[in-house]
């Protein structure tokens, strides 16, 4: 044991062990936040589809977030009251919508309100077109995992099939071989 923690191999293997410890500290971290994301990118269609509603209804852009927000609870809600609290104080719509930009799960809903601030159409309009879209790339994200499949796991099937392969199929043609030969 000595040995292990002693001299360059010591050294090694402490620097090996120090950035193993690192690397899963930083995982750790990342998990929370890769959730909140993925929850975002999962309820974000659903939570414009409610936008659309409460603004067909005829409710300003700011009461609708504020109704969406309390309507679906979620990582999605923090944001929504932000941002209406932020237009409801007369905050300068392009300045939220471009914090908004800054989260990536976040950044297909803050475009839509930026181009229909941007251009003057309808946001209901713009709004329908980003909750198809966010639904097309997640049809598109969902089958391209599902065809990832195979690939990822054909590395432990072989690692599975292949000590069989080797026993049952290899062995006996090279004990034959060689049995064939010594007679």
């Amino acid at each position: 044991m000595t040995r292990l923690v002693d001299g360059p191999l010591g050294w090694v293997a402490g620097g090996l062990a120090a950035v193993g410890l690192l690397r899963w500290f930083q995982r750790l971290g990342e998990e929370p936040e890769r959730q909140r994301r993925d929850q975002i990118v999962r309820d974000l269609p659903v939570v414009v589809d409610l936008l659309v509603a409460c603004l067909r209804a005829g409710r300003a852009v700011d009461d609708a977030l504020d109704a969406v927000a309390d309507a679906w609870p979620g990582p999605v809600s923090a944001f929504l009251r932000t941002a209406s609290a932020q237009l409801a104080l007369g905050g300068e719509p392009h300045a939220v919508w471009h914090h908004w930009g800054a989260d990536p799960a976040l950044a297909p809903l803050a475009r839509a309100f930026a181009r229909a601030s941007r251009s003057g159409a309808s946001v209901t309009t713009t709004l329908e077109h980003a909750a198809t879209e966010l639904r097309q790339v997640r049809r598109w994200s969902g089958q391209a995992r599902a065809r990832s499949v195979g690939v990822r796991t054909a590395a432990p099937l072989g690692l599975c099939f292949m000590p069989a392969f080797i026993l049952i199929g290899v062995v006996p043609t090279v004990i034959g071989t060689f049995s064939a030969a010594v007679l």
